[in-house]
């Protein structure tokens, strides 16, 4: 197996040898660019849903690999399982990012009570939803406003609960329901005027 091969294989199945770390906290040259060659693959997915220009995730996948770098002896000594830790040093290392960057922080303009927002933010994908691929997913969250996306992202692709995102984030958790439903109903809107462009081609096509 080539060195990039088993790197594939490893980002893949999430399996980190803890004789790589080892080196890697020694300064070996050749174990971190392996290292980072598996974080490129493992969270560069995680990164490019909150930032749509590629540099930019890629920076932000730096600062993060800069941070895993540094808790390395952390998950040695206390035998942590490596993929889940990186995840969430990466993830806590874009909130922070958040937190610092104005740009990033679009907030809500809505009149809806608190109840509404709740109600609101309890509707789900219907089946066509759910069968929507995870790169095409992608490209139609980035026509969302980034508040919403990210605020999308950490419920429904990572899977952290609003109260969580509420903690995380330092919103109402009335107002991360409400980002979530409405990343829902957009992308729903988005999913049938893509359906309606399809069925014209086809029609043409005839």
């Amino acid at each position: 197996m080539t060195l990039n091969s088993k790197i594939v294989f490893i980002a893949k199945h999430g399996h980190i040898e803890g004789e790589l770390l080892q080196r890697c906290c020694d300064n070996d040259q050749r174990a971190l660019k392996e290292l980072y060659e598996f974080c490129f693959l493992a969270l560069m997915p995680i990164c490019v849903r909150y930032y749509v220009n590629q540099e930019d995730a890629r920076a932000s996948l730096n600062q993060g690999f800069m941070k895993i770098i540094k808790g390395l002896p952390q998950v040695i000594e206390a035998e942590l399982n490596f993929s889940a830790w990186s995840k969430r040093v990466m993830t806590n290392s874009l909130i922070d990012e958040y937190r610092t960057n104005k740009k990033y922080s679009t907030q809500i303009q809505s009149k809806e009570t608190d109840r509404e927002v709740e109600v609101y933010g309890e509707s789900y994908f219907n089946d066509g939803d759910k069968e929507l691929d995870y790169n095409a997913l992608l490209s139609l969250l980035n026509n969302l406003n980034p508040m919403t996306k990210q605020v999308f992202g950490f419920f429904a692709i990572d899977g952290y609960s609003h109260a969580e995102i509420s903690e995380m984030l330092d919103i109402p958790e009335g107002t991360s329901k409400w980002h979530v439903s409405t990343a829902r109903k957009l992308l729903r809107e988005m999913l049938e005027k893509e359906k309606e462009s399809t069925t014209v081609l086809n029609n043409l096509a005839i």
